[in-house]
């Protein structure tokens, strides 16, 4: 419905929460790691019995395959619903999924002012697809730096990237910003690389939906080109996103399953066909940037700089 129209959605099972996963009603990692841990509990609330708890574990893990924080936060809140003791299931998932929530809030206030400090200085930024409030608690992940560089008046502007199929960027990114009240221009995501190339931007700032152990992200499709467009051009290209994003079972991001979605949200935009029916189509929602290509990766642990196994180890502790 965004950016016309603001719909509050209310969810009362783990269906209800998985079909809102795989539509996208729900999406960015963070967010769709709370939203899964929240799912575990209210079915448990319903029916708080051991079937119920592993039925909505295993819905809820196949919603969607690519973020490490959905199958991560429900698996922490089936073992504290598990562990405790007969009668006290749904309360101990309900604590557990709260506990989630409030971690992922501080998370994003910790990274906004780790990305703040780390791109003092680069005053016009450039993003790709959504990484805001709608896509982590509290103001998200790279949008969060964004937003706290406005703050602290050391932002001249944002330049968004569309964010083809589904336009998270026209559609999400650009109403946050309103929002925000933060000064921005919408591009076309192939106007990316170019503009990169001209000098109008000082550094690319993005979330992430998983990052292997050796440092390889795996993003919103369009995101390896941007990587390559800012290493040609010399300017950072840093991604944010919490410790819960980093998949440490993960060597690198040839072991990341990159998730392919339906043709129809290439052969249409908002419902309107763009091509022949029938046309084939690949739909892969996202690709893997190679840690090389990465200059930091900004967590609430702090930041990775430069990017490898070892300063991924690091912060993981």
């Amino acid at each position: 419905m965004l950016p016309w129209r603001e719909i509050e959605l209310e969810l009362r099972s783990a269906a209800d929460v998985a079909g809102a996963l795989k539509r996208l009603a729900i999406r960015g990692a963070p967010l769709i790691g709370v939203a899964g841990a929240y799912g575990v509990a209210l079915e448990l609330a319903a029916d708080p019995g051991p079937e119920a708890l592993g039925r909505a574990t295993t819905l809820l893990r196949d919603a969607r395959p690519t973020a490490v924080n959905l199958a991560r936060a429900v698996d922490r809140v089936r073992a504290a619903a598990f562990a405790a003791p007969a009668g006290e299931m749904a309360s101990a998932a309900r604590a557990a999924a709260e506990a989630i929530h409030a971690e992922e809030e501080a998370a994003s206030a910790a990274m906004a002012a780790h990305g703040a400090v780390l791109l003092a200085g680069r005053r016009r930024l450039l993003t790709h697809c959504n990484s805001g409030a709608l896509a982590g608690p509290g103001r998200g992940t790279a949008l969060s730096v964004v937003a706290e560089l406005a703050d602290r008046g050391q932002l001249d502007g944002v330049i968004a990237c569309e964010a083809r199929p589904l336009l998270q960027g026209a559609r999400l990114t650009v109403w946050e910003l309103v929002k925000l009240g933060i000064a921005h221009e919408l591009i076309v995501d192939a106007a990316a690389p170019g503009l990169i190339r001209t000098g109008a931007v000082d550094a690319v700032i993005l979330g992430c939906d998983r990052v292997a152990c050796n440092g390889d992200v795996a993003n919103k499709v369009g995101t390896y080109g941007l990587a390559l467009a800012a290493s040609a051009a010399g300017i950072p290209f840093v991604v944010v996103g919490p410790t819960s994003s980093i998949d440490a079972r993960a060597a690198s991001g040839a072991e990341i399953a990159i998730e392919e979605r339906g043709a129809d949200e290439v052969r249409l935009a908002l419902g309107k066909p763009l091509t022949l029916p029938g046309t084939r189509c690949r739909n892969p929602a996202f690709d893997v940037t190679p840690a090389e290509l990465v200059t930091a990766l900004v967590t609430e642990r702090g930041v990775a700089s430069p990017v490898s196994a070892e300063s991924i180890s690091a912060l993981l502790g």
